[in-house]
């Protein structure tokens, strides 16, 4: 068996450093180091006092020491680790732009004030378990030792949760909302003929370079059947069956000799191609 510190070292540094951010944030409010409203979202404040920072400060922000904090930091250990592991592997740059891409998705959301929430940690979160439910759709979890059910009805079955214990489901549902968006126009739209719009931008790579953590390669990734499935080409119905195709051999040769080539046409992306830092 492993240590924590040992542990602790084997996390992927996207979701070690969401993970650790969030929780150093409620120690400090255990502390009594700041009050929670000076780090909260509101447009009012950010657009009439330039108190930017309040756009960034509400995404760490879980609430105070309790069960909900706990299972919400749980949901980034397990599921956040385990999309950075997979899907993501060798594409922290993606990872990085997914949760950027959320978190502006969910800022144009909450300036609808039916919508808005002071803190929106727990709807990124949310919608980090959304996207793995529609990556891992098959995946049995067991919900408390009581229930056992697919990955693809996790979110629902959360939000079931929330509701019986009396939580605000409004940041689960948007949270929710978000993910979808992101799938979408990542895997079912260009499944569907659309173009990839949502290719990660290029300084995001150059932020990632800088940074020093992770790896983003600058060449096909190879062909991993426990990680990117997804972004090969993978979609399910609203039923969570996978969709079957059948491709004729000479057909399959032809696909095999054209994902060996840089610049294969369009929706390369799902194949598991990367860029290179200066964006060729």
């Amino acid at each position: 068996m492993s240590t924590p510190a040992q542990y602790y070292q084997s996390l992927p540094p996207v979701s070690k450093f969401y993970g650790v951010a969030c929780l150093m944030t409620t120690s400090a409010l255990y502390l009594g180091l700041y009050d929670p409203w000076n780090i909260a979202l509101s447009y009012q404040d950010v657009f009439k006092r330039f108190q930017v920072w309040r756009l960034i400060t509400n995404f760490f922000f879980l609430g105070p020491f309790s069960p909900f904090f706990a299972i919400r930091l749980i949901m980034i250990a397990r599921y956040g680790v385990l999309l950075e592991r997979g899907p993501f592997d060798k594409r922290t740059a993606d990872y990085v732009w997914m949760l950027m891409f959320g978190a502006l998705s969910l800022l144009v959301m909450a300036a609808i004030p039916f919508l808005w929430t002071p803190f929106m940690a727990g709807s990124l979160v949310f919608m980090i378990v959304y996207v793995w439910s529609r990556e891992f759709p098959n995946a049995q979890i067991s919900i408390y030792g009581v229930v056992t059910l697919k990955g693809f009805y996790l979110p629902w079955a959360l939000l079931a949760l929330d509701l019986i214990f009396g939580a605000s489901l409004m940041e689960d549902i948007i949270g929710m909302v978000a993910g979808h968006l992101y799938y979408f126009l990542t895997v079912i739209h260009p499944l569907a003929g659309g173009k990839y719009v949502l290719k990660t931008p290029l300084w995001v790579h150059k932020l990632v370079a800088y940074w020093g953590e992770g790896i983003q390669v600058n060449s096909p990734v190879q062909r991993d059947p426990s990680a990117g499935v997804a972004f090969r080409g993978r979609s399910y119905g609203l039923d969570g069956n996978r969709a079957r195709t059948t491709t004729a051999p000479s057909e399959q040769n032809q696909t095999d000799n054209s994902a060996r080539q840089p610049n294969s046409g369009e929706g390369v992306a799902f194949r598991g191609k990367s860029y290179r830092l200066s964006g060729h």
